[in-house]
């Protein structure tokens, strides 16, 4: 029997990030005993956690890569339950290819260590729909090849597999939820690394011309994060060891329409500039998200045009 959430110390790695911070705030809600965030702040900002510091949340800004970082927390905590959500941007797989794929793979070894030695009970991991790579067929599945086209996804890869292995070698209580292309408030706006979502409502806000690399053809399936994160919720308790589930809201859209439906949104007339092709761009994503709704058969998916608008209100200043 899984233990609960309720009257748990709960660890979360990656907590300060986009999805992270919206998570942190969700636990609170299941009255857990302690939730401890570990950050290094690469990406995640303390400010996504600022109604969670302010509830008793618990921030350590350190490294879950260094062995040294999680061992000092763990001395500190006797932690029941860990979500890892530490990851660094897709983006920043084409700067830094090499450390995109090692911040994947490392985190998870060093909480897979730490867990086969008894010092925590459950592992909840996050993955990426971009460990599958472009679609071989659709609706997606969680038994799709796992076929990734950057480091940022081969790393995202690996570390389900590292899992999935030290469920079968040391009996663990350890499972997947394998995340489509999440977007809402709080996600970052860091230029280089931002997501398509972002850094078009940015760009227009900004006056300047949003973008379309490539054709615009390429599909994605986005999911409002509030979605993802009470998906997740609903599916602690329900997921065997070494499961994975997709979190998917079904509702692919080219990248092409999406921005023009931001730019309507924003009542903007302007230029969208076309840029080249990304290089290893996955073509098509399509979630199949049965097993979910299987699980959890009272889930509500926010509409892509209002999950946009309450996005776009957090970025005009409703923050």
């Amino acid at each position: 029997m899984r233990i609960p959430i309720q009257n748990s110390t709960i660890l979360v790695t990656g907590g300060a990030g986009f999805i992270g911070g919206h998570l942190v705030d969700r636990l609170l809600e299941e009255q857990p005993k302690q939730v401890i965030v570990v950050d290094n702040l690469f990406v995640g900002e303390k400010a996504n956690l600022s109604d969670a510091l302010k509830k008793g949340v618990l921030l350590y800004v350190d490294d879950a890569e260094i062995e040294g970082c999680l061992d000092s927390v763990f001395s500190r905590h006797s932690i029941d339950i860990v979500f890892n959500c530490a990851t660094k941007a897709l983006n920043y797989s084409f700067l830094n290819p090499s450390n995109a794929f090692m911040t994947n793979v490392v985190v998870i070894k060093n909480l897979l260590e730490l867990q086969r030695k008894k010092a925590f009970q459950t592992l909840c991991h996050f993955s990426s729909s971009e460990a599958y790579g472009s679609s071989v067929y659709e609706p997606m599945d969680e038994n799709h090849p796992l076929q990734p086209t950057t480091t940022y996804a081969a790393g995202k890869a690996a570390a389900d597999l590292m899992l999935q292995s030290y469920v079968r070698m040391f009996d663990l209580d350890a499972f997947i939820v394998r995340a489509f292309n999440n977007y809402g408030p709080r996600q970052s706006n860091h230029r280089e690394l931002a997501a398509v979502i972002p850094k078009t409502i940015e760009k227009i806000l900004s006056g300047e011309a949003p973008e379309i690399h490539g054709t615009g053809q390429q599909k994605r399936d986005f999911i409002y994060v509030g979605d993802t994160v009470e998906a997740v919720i609903n599916v602690f308790s329900k997921l065997k060891p070494g499961e994975v589930v997709n979190i998917s809201a079904d509702s692919q859209v080219a990248i092409g329409e999406l921005v023009e439906k931001i730019a309507q949104l924003l009542r903007y007339n302007g230029d969208i500039v076309q840029r080249e092709a990304r290089k290893a761009d996955v073509i098509s994503h399509n979630g199949c998200n049965q097993k979910l709704k299987t699980l959890v058969r009272d889930l509500r998916f926010t509409p892509l045009e209002q999950g946009l608008k309450e996005t776009i209100r957090w970025y005009k200043g409703g923050k």
